[in-house]
């Protein structure tokens, strides 16, 4: 297959300052969950972006000074001689692929306490900490000014000494530049304050020393909100603020400028609320104020949007985060014609959880993401089967579509049997939800990629028993039978269920029910119970209240969809569901419901408040259907005729978790069938590389 001629614009080599990207595909700087912490796991996931043909590669945010201290987030770091070594490990595995590796410095003032450094936190001004901890800056003085100015000029040439070929200014998302750019939180009157060009001024001062530094031989890129750092911003607005006067004082300075906006959840907006190329109207604003070449984001994945993107002028690169950790091979493919192969972001933001956890990233789509070092995975070549064995997969949910296709794609004959005549479980299920269509994608790629392998066969409308099983013979057993939700009110604030639940059966509902082809008919008020946290019952509540439901939303946690902070998703969640007249009820743990009522405990004091309900809608935990592992782990124990060599049970069946552990689930059943000792991959361990004393 051949490249389509009208992405050839896609491919264009693409000049910044002293250095040339291959072409316009741009991996912007993001959160990993390892900074440095795990320096062969970032080379690791670095280089094989590189080899799937991105021309630009970046680091996630890069502390200049252990003043910059983001504990407990892993955040790159430029201090000293060891993490220059750690970071030639990524820049020469990008380099091996022809992509220029770029790193973004960072001083975080106000945003940083430095837990663990101790260090005294810097700001424009004596200002509390912005990421919530009980710290105030100090005051920067001219001294501290200087000292910032030295320390990044220092981490350039650190960063030149590594072998980037890119240094960035970071001057966006609340961090130091963008405080002192921020007129309401910069309230210094010397000539770092007050006007714009005073404000402006360390940031034009730490551009031009990077320049000084290593400007004749790495490209300085700028990233910048064009809301002005500090608007807190909005959608669909084009340009507020002071944005043209900052690019008409410092509009030619770097070579490139990387332009987003200052609000996380519309620049890494899930899909549930906002489309792909979501921050084109402010970039358009504002790209004719510079000659110098523009990259933005959008969660890009249709070739067409992108050629749509550079040929409107708004912008010279297709910057990605996402989009390229759910296919690293994102420009290959487009670039081999082979666009039925990409495997698209759905927008759910599980990689962002990394960041808030500090733990590696994961992609629902890519179950290979930061498993490149550790265990060897790559997301286009598995390797091939260890003889002729048959596998057996009951259940095509996400865990079983992911192992069909993974061992399909190995060579060995695949049965996959799926009890109902929908292939995809839960992910068929939520995706009709509102705002979820995009994840439909995690079966539909799969499905695709089914479809052009003759070796495997899947049977819809196909349940089966544990006699069916071992009728059928295969060499090795998976059951994928995914999970339901619990109606006793089990969960994490209630380990021993909700004892006061006296109503009707018909009227205690769960998350499977509204999701059925035939929904269960509500009459009266809904009060959903939210004891899971995470998206599953803001969703149903904006579905139950656009059908013209009059709807509570209660959950014993103090904020709504407490676990969606890590996805940048509670702040629209809470957002549309008042504007959807949803009523609100938090810290309240769900003690009793009798068909009319539903009864809250205060989470602090006990007291009890009853609420109208004439329906009750469980969102808490969910039970593994897994009755046929066990009937068969029994048979198997006793030598039943046709028992498999393995029986193994995956995803929700497992465990029941988030999407992508049940993708991953069936990613390491194919990868470690019939492998040798897989737990010792499984088990390795990166190491920091530290200075010598």
């Amino acid at each position: 297959m051949t490249r389509d001629p009208r992405y050839d614009l896609l491919f264009e080599p693409m000049r910044i300052g002293p250095v040339t990207a291959k072409n316009r595909f741009y991996q912007v700087p993001h959160c990993t969950g390892s900074g440095y912490l795990r320096p062969h796991v970032l080379a690791g996931l670095r280089a094989m972006k590189a080899e799937g043909g991105w021309g630009v590669i970046n680091t996630e945010y890069c502390s200049i000074h252990p003043s910059s201290d983001d504990t407990p987030h892993p955040m790159a770091a430029l201090w000293d001689a060891g993490d220059v070594k750690a970071h030639a490990l990524m820049t020469e595995a990008v380099h091996e692929h022809g992509a220029l590796a770029g790193v973004e410095l960072c001083h975080g003032g106000a945003r940083m306490a430095n837990l663990t450094t101790r260090e005294v936190p810097l700001g424009p001004v004596s200002a509390p900490n912005l990421a919530g901890n009980p710290y105030q800056t100090r005051a920067m003085d001219k001294a501290d000014i200087r000292a910032v100015r030295r320390w990044h000029r220092d981490a350039a040439l650190r960063a030149r000494e590594a072998g980037f070929d890119l240094v960035y200014v970071y001057a966006t998302h609340g961090y130091l530049l963008s405080q002192f750019l921020n007129k309401e939180l910069n309230r210094r009157t010397d000539e770092y304050g007050g006007s714009l060009e005073n404000r402006l001024r360390l940031m034009r001062e730490i551009i031009e020393d990077t320049k000084d530094a290593v400007g004749d031989r790495l490209a300085v890129a700028v990233r910048f909100s064009v809301e002005t750092n500090g608007g807190g911003g909005g959608d669909g607005a084009p340009v507020p603020g002071e944005t043209e006067d900052v690019f008409g004082l410092i509009g030619e300075a770097p070579d490139l400028w990387d332009l987003n906006v200052e609000d996380y959840s519309l620049e890494m907006g899930l899909s549930r609320f906002t489309d792909e190329g979501a921050l084109e109207p402010y970039i358009a604003a504002v790209r004719g104020l510079t000659s110098k070449p523009v990259v933005t984001v959008g969660r890009y994945t249709s070739p067409d949007s992108m050629v749509r993107l550079v040929k409107s002028g708004a912008a010279d690169f297709v910057g990605a985060a996402r989009p390229s950790i759910a296919d690293p091979f994102l420009p290959k493919k487009i670039e081999e014609g082979r666009l039925e192969d990409v495997r698209e972001c759905i927008g759910c933001n599980i990689c962002y959880t990394g960041d808030g956890k500090g733990a590696p990233i994961r992609c629902t789509q890519n179950p290979t993401m930061s498993e490149e070092w550790r265990l060897g995975w790559h997301p286009e070549r598995l390797p091939a089967a260890a003889g002729d064995a048959t596998v057996l997969i009951v259940g095509a949910g996400p865990a079983g579509l992911e192992a069909a296709q993974a061992l399909g794609k190995r060579g060995y004959q695949v049965t996959l049997a799926e009890a109902t005549r929908e292939l995809g479980g839960r992910v068929a299920r939520e995706a009709r939800l509102p705002g979820l269509a995009a994840w439909a994608r995690v079966r539909d790629h799969r499905l695709q990629q089914l479809d052009q392998l003759a070796n495997v066969e899947i049977y819809r409308e196909s349940p089966l028993s544990a006699e069916d099983v071992l009728a059928v013979g295969a060499d090795h057993v998976a059951v994928a039978t995914g999970a339901r939700w619990r109606r006793d009110g089990f969960g994490p604030s209630a380990l021993g269920g909700v004892a006061g639940l006296s109503a009707p059966a018909a009227r205690i509902l769960t998350p499977d029910d509204l999701m059925a082809d035939e929904a269960p008919t509500i009459e009266g008020p809904v009060l959903i119970y939210d004891d899971d946290h995470y998206y599953m019952a803001s969703v149903l509540a904006e579905k139950l209240a656009t059908a013209g439901h009059d709807v509570a939303l209660a959950t014993p946690a103090d904020r709504l969809s407490d676990w969606g902070a890590y996805t940048v998703d509670r702040w629209r969640a809470q957002r549309r569901l008042m504007d959807l007249g949803v009523t609100l009820l938090t810290a309240g743990a769900l003690s009793g419901f009798d068909g009319e009522r539903a009864t809250l405990a205060c989470a602090y004091t006990g007291r009890e408040s009853a609420h109208a309900a004439g329906a009750l809608v469980l969102v808490t935990t969910r039970a593994p259907v897994d009755a046929l592992y066990h009937e068969l782990a029994e048979r198997r124990a006793t030598g039943a005729a046709g028992a498999p060599k393995t029986l193994a049970r995956i995803g929700d069946c497992d465990a029941p978790a988030v999407i992508a552990a049940a993708v991953y689930a069936g990613r390491r059943f194919a990868m470690d069938l019939e492998a040798p000792e897989p737990e010792r991959a499984r088990n390795r361990h990166d190491r920091i590389f530290a200075p010598s004393p």
